[in-house]
């Protein structure tokens, strides 16, 4: 597919997504198997920021400036 195209571009973004739903995943079964709370707050951390840079890159896609985090 062409990557210039918005589709293309949004579709380059897919290994992305892919992470952040593997990275989900890791939380939700950290939490069911009853790890350690600062284990299962890692990998919390990790999936929210996941989702985040697929936020970014599809606001970039899109043309839009990323929101700026405090």
């Amino acid at each position: 597919m062409d990557k210039r195209t918005i589709i293309g571009m949004v579709e380059a973004g897919e290994p992305l997504i892919q992470e952040a739903i593997a990275a989900l995943r890791q939380y939700h079964e950290a939490q069911a198997a009853g790890l350690a709370p600062d284990q299962v707050e890692r990998l919390r951390l990790i999936a929210e920021s996941a989702f985040q840079a697929v936020t970014d890159y599809q606001l970039y896609v899109l043309g839009h400036q990323p929101l700026t985090r405090h």
